[in-house]
């Protein structure tokens, strides 16, 4: 019964025209010189590096990362097979969902009421290269230090002492993909005054302070993180150089005024790749073409680099193994959310002015939700019978078969009352359909 059943075989998930010729592309750059690349820049020649790369090219491939078959069990008819996502932070096709998982992350935890500010911490750079040499441990030094940077001014500007709530995202890449460290910080404006339990928003921030502040607490903290001759120097030059601080922007205004969801605001900024996959114009080789926005000039400017180059600029990004470039300081700390959430709502009700709506909860979406946003078309929608698809069966290359719904049934799965309501008697076959609390999948 089984053998005769139409297959709709799924490698690549819901992508414009556009988006999967600039995938295959990106995907044959590093399918033609990844080898020889890893050669000739032997930082980058270690199995972590290069299992990334492994996996970012079979991404899509059923039967390198698995998958997940689904069956109509209505007609028997309608099959479709989706591949397992490869999850590497090298795969532009990944980064959607992991855009989304971020905004949903996030957007759980905002304070309702709260008004939240982004802020961008920049890196002059003349230390690009230092960060760059010893990423592991400046990276996490620089957000711990842009987050005592911001308590220490709101502190200072409300005249006491203040913990505010910080959720910090180290980003590595400019827009044109060449190694620029800086933090993007989404921080509550104002803080939790725990001496006297109330919560002190601030509505004006002088900026020429922060700048100053972040420029001391940065040299400070290199100066202690690096040390040496060379450092002093370049400290000193700073100091002379850049009177009026290092540059610290922060967003003007009530940010959820312009937008109903920070997160969804700041996910463009702060989670995406080195380059989108719709950015790359030509590929001939030996070199590769693309285009970007400059911050300079708002313009949008074209770059042609010859290919280690281009591989450079992607994977001088990825972050050391076990890095969390997502961290959660003061009251958005995960350990103590909970507890400071009800102390600052009874805060926030003593006050008249609050921001009210400012959070919108943003759920993950599924792959048949990603799909469907996409392509406009139901994945899981039998294209015989237009009933829904259920799973039936689970693959993985290291575990084997995880899931079968056909041996569920042979051991008893539905019971007699099941089957004989769901028995179809012009056809003499079986509808059997899966529970509501089946099992869960996460698919993209």
């Amino acid at each position: 019964m089984y053998e005769s059943i139409h297959a709709e075989i799924v490698y690549t998930c819901a992508m414009k025209s556009d988006e999967k010729q600039g995938w295959n592309v990106f995907k044959q750059i590093f399918e033609d010189h990844w080898e020889s690349f890893k050669k000739k820049y032997s930082r980058y020649d270690t199995l972590y590096y290069d299992s990334l790369i492994r996996k970012m090219l079979d991404c899509g491939n059923p039967d390198k990362m698995g998958y997940t078959e689904y069956l109509c069990q209505s007609c028997w008819e309608g099959k479709r097979v989706v591949s397992n996502s490869c999850k590497s932070s090298m795969c532009l096709r990944c980064g959607k969902v992991y855009v989304d998982n971020w905004v949903s992350q996030v957007s759980r935890m905002l304070h309702p009421g709260v008004i939240y500010r982004h802020i961008v911490l920049t890196v002059p750079d003349i230390f690009r290269q230092t960060f760059y040499k010893d990423s592991g441990k400046l990276l996490s030094s620089i957000m711990r230090c842009g987050v005592n940077c911001l308590d220490d001014f709101f502190s200072v500007v409300s005249g006491k002492k203040l913990k505010g709530g910080y959720i910090a995202v180290v980003q590595t890449h400019g827009r044109n993909g060449q190694y620029n460290p800086h933090l993007h910080i989404i921080a509550t404006s104002g803080g939790f005054d725990i001496e006297k339990q109330e919560w002190c928003h601030l509505d004006y921030l002088p900026y020429k302070m922060l700048h100053k502040k972040w420029q001391w607490y940065l040299l400070e903290m290199l100066r202690e993180q690096v040390g040496g001759r060379e450092i002093e120097e370049l400290v000193d030059y700073c100091y002379r150089k850049y009177r009026r601080g290092f540059v610290a922007n922060v967003q003007k205004g009530d940010v959820p005024a312009k937008s109903k969801s920070l997160a969804i605001y700041l996910a463009k900024y702060v989670v995406c790749p080195p380059i989108s996959v719709r950015r790359i114009d030509k590929y001939t080789g030996d070199s590769v073409t693309y285009h970007y926005r400059s911050h300079k000039t708002d313009k949008v400017e074209t770059d042609t680099i010859d290919v280690y180059t281009f591989i450079g600029r992607m994977v001088q990004h990825v972050l050391p193994k076990g890095f969390k470039r997502i961290r959660y300081y003061g009251v958005q700390a995960t350990k103590t959310f909970e507890k400071l959430k009800v102390l600052i709502q009874e805060a926030l009700s003593k006050i008249s002015k609050i921001a009210k709506e400012a959070i919108k909860i943003i759920f993950r979406k599924s792959y048949r939700e990603r799909y469907r946003e996409v392509s406009g078309k139901d994945p899981l929608c039998c294209p015989h019978c237009g009933k829904k698809m259920d799973v039936w069966l689970i693959w993985h290359p290291k575990y084997g078969v995880v899931y079968d719904e056909l041996e569920e049934i042979k051991k008893g799965k539905y019971d007699e009352k099941e089957k004989r309501s769901q028995f179809n008697p012009y056809d003499g076959r079986c509808a059997i359909r899966s529970p509501s609390t089946g099992i869960q999948l996460s698919l993209f």
